[in-house]
């Protein structure tokens, strides 16, 4: 059962005057023509900017090159669908019966476009600012954890450095499961290290991208135990 938008709305620290919109956001193209396409559109123009920006201000040394590759690090199919995950809007997402069968809500595809939308609908509701506003708070974490001295490399890359560094065992990887049709098919895999009693499961549209969703999700936890 889908559960009701305003609740997704209220979770995301949002308000809308005009609430059809964020109902709008979370629609598929799979219910028909009035769906989340064009607010996808919009808030994707807007997400690309904004974090320009932002790296534009944290990183004043760095060329546009590196800016453009930071970017893309930030903005990509994977990061958003990650943090969609997060906030577990596919939990809400109104999908046609085909795609509620085949597990788009766990798709990365259609929550990464679902989260732009969201952007979209609230520069329709509320204007640019607003929206600036959200994406900064939303992104935040991420901005701060990107330094020119760590982001060229993956997560998987990054954690068995950090456990050798440590001499502990590297991080074990195991499928848990592989969904989908074979186009779209979602993996989930297990990054476990057995000396720290930790597990994480990543998820992705490959089993490497599931892995690197994994390891990602070990990297913030040990931080977080280091603070």
């Amino acid at each position: 059962m889908i559960k009701a938008p305003e609740i997704l709305c209220k979770k995301l620290g949002l308000s809308f005057s005009q609430p059809e919109l964020f109902t709008l956001a979370l629609t598929h193209r799979s219910i028909g023509s009035k769906n989340n396409e064009r607010l996808e559109f919009l808030g994707d123009s807007i997400l690309g900017f904004v974090i320009a920006e932002a790296l534009y201000q944290k990183f004043p040394r760095a060329c546009e090159g590196v800016l453009s590759r930071l970017r893309a690090s930030l903005v990509n199919q994977s990061s958003l669908a990650e943090l969609a995950r997060q906030h577990n809007i596919g939990d809400y997402l109104i999908l046609g019966s085909g795609e509620l069968k085949s597990g788009g809500y766990r798709r990365a595809s259609i929550l990464s476009d679902a989260l732009e939308a969201i952007m979209g609908a609230i520069i329709e509701d509320q204007g640019i600012e607003s929206c600036k506003a959200w994406i900064l708070t939303l992104f935040a974490e991420r901005l701060e954890e990107l330094s020119l001295d760590n982001w060229q490399k993956d997560p998987k890359t990054r954690l068995q450095e950090h456990m050798q560094a440590r001499q502990i065992e590297i991080p074990q990887y195991k499928l848990i499961s592989d969904a989908g049709l074979p186009h779209e098919k979602t993996f989930q895999v297990e990054c476990s290290i057995e000396l720290l009693k930790i597990k994480f499961i990543g998820v992705g549209a490959s089993r490497k991208k599931a892995e690197q969703h994994a390891a990602e999700l070990m990297l913030k936890e040990i931080a977080k135990e280091s603070k």
